[in-house]
């Protein structure tokens, strides 16, 4: 069991020439007793985004709070606070920061796409 707060989580910033202006924090994952998952909070900073790619895991996506977009299998979605998605494996997927303040999201994945 874990209950904590992601005050209390150290954050991994990433900013190089495929991900830009991000943090990320592993909240939950088999490391806390989740077998088989990790839950993940990511920060993108105004102009931040993350790497347009694919892989052969799904995504669980919930945003917390901000303006983006999600471009999923050819097409882009604007996505706000409340906004959920799933991302199906090996589908081609990016999230830019489109708004003025970072835009925050929950993103859950199989283990191994945090390896």
């Amino acid at each position: 069991m874990i209950v904590s707060h992601k005050r209390e989580v150290l954050g991994t910033r990433v900013d190089n020439d495929q991900i830009k202006n991000a943090v990320k924090r592993v909240l939950i994952s088999p490391t806390q007793g989740w077998e088989g998952y990790v839950m993940r909070e990511f920060e993108l900073g105004p102009g931040g985004y993350t790497p347009r790619h694919t892989h052969p895991w799904p995504h669980i996506i919930y945003i917390l709070e901000g303006e983006g977009t999600l471009h999923l299998d050819g097409q882009d979605y604007v996505m706000e606070a409340g906004s959920f998605a799933f991302a199906p494996s090996n589908k081609l997927h990016q999230f830019k920061n489109t708004g003025n303040d970072k835009f925050a999201f929950i993103c859950i994945v199989p283990e191994e796409g945090d390896k």
